[in-house]
Parts: C-alpha cells; structure tokens; sequence
C-alpha cells in the first residue's frame, strides 16, 4: 500500500499546470506524506449543501437516492498519482458493495468529461463516475485533500471523511467501513 497524497490545487490555473506535468515536484513531495486519516464527522457541524452533481453519462445523480445503502464518495482526479493508485481496488469494493448495502461513486474533480472518459478507458475502470466540474462539492465536504472519501450511513447522514490513499481490498478497510455498515436505515 502507498501512503500519499495530493493537495486540491485553489485555482484552476493550478490544476492545468498540475495536469500537463506529471511529474510535477509539488506532486512528487507530496508522494512521500504519511497516508491516511479517518475524520468522523463531528456531531455538532454543518451538512454542507446536497451533493447533487452530473454524472459521466450525463443523467443527473443526487446523494440523496442512495439512502438506505451506505455511500462512499470519493473526490479524485486523473493528476493525482494517489489517486491513480486508490482506483482499481475502489473498483473493487464498488463491485462488491451490492452485497453489504454498499454503493461507491468515484466524483472527479475540475475534469472534462471526454478527458475523464479516456483514462477510464485507458486504465480499464468501470466505476459509477460524476463530475465536480468547479470543485464547489470537494471544497464543501473534503478538506482540499486528494484522494479523500466522504462516508455515508444508511440515512443519508455523514459518518466521516477517509483523508488521503487507502487499499479498500486489505483488512484495515473492512474495519473502516463495518461500523457503518453495520447500522441499519
């Protein structure tokens, strides 16, 4: 398992600069950053705005509809070498999901779509896929951290924020995600 992770950038001149160079040295310092951090979700905070985005195939794709099933959703983009890394065992569990009551959407950050489209096809990736096109949902729910997951329990509420790179295949996930999972709606 990798531990890294990349820094939303604030400006989308910042992430142009960031995409055309991939091996980026602000990239590269933050590749060896300690990996990740589970953030509950405080109590006593604010729910940010709905998460309401489009998806890849161009249908409308609300939170919301997902009650009663756990939702991973995690903020990416195709820059981000942890990213990168996280996708295929996100796959993965996104695969396995229906079985647990688990749905898993991948909410890719400031992309268009088409180029979003061909690194999923060039990495072989079929993952439920929207589109964060001015990053307000990132901004909103993660703390400016990529890859970061926002967890929600069976009742639509925010159980927390996985910060940073995860194996969702290796045990250390599974502990993660079985309190959630085990709550009922």
């Amino acid at each position: 398992m990798s531990d890294r992770r990349c820094p939303a950038p604030r400006r989308r001149l910042a992430l142009q600069a960031l995409a055309a160079c991939a091996g980026c040295a602000l990239l590269s310092a933050h590749a060896a950053e300690p990996g990740h951090e589970w953030r509950p979700w405080p109590r006593n905070k604010a729910v940010p705005p709905p998460m309401e985005l489009d998806a890849l195939d161009g249908t409308r794709w609300r939170a919301a509809a997902s009650r009663g099933q756990v939702l991973l959703v995690n903020f990416w983009a195709t820059w981000c070498e942890p990213c990168r890394a996280e996708l295929p065992s996100l796959q993965r569990l996104a695969l396995r999901g229906p079985a647990q009551g688990l749905r898993v959407v991948a909410a890719n950050y400031g992309e268009s779509p088409a180029a979003v489209q061909r690194f999923l096809q060039a990495q072989g990736l079929q993952l439920d896929v929207v589109l964060d096109r001015d990053g307000q949902l990132a901004r909103a729910w993660t703390p400016r951290i990529f890859p970061s997951t926002v967890v929600f329990d069976r009742r639509g509420r925010p159980a927390g924020v996985l910060v940073g790179e995860i194996d969702w295949d290796t045990a250390e996930a599974r502990a993660l995600l079985a309190p959630v999972l085990a709550t009922r709606p």
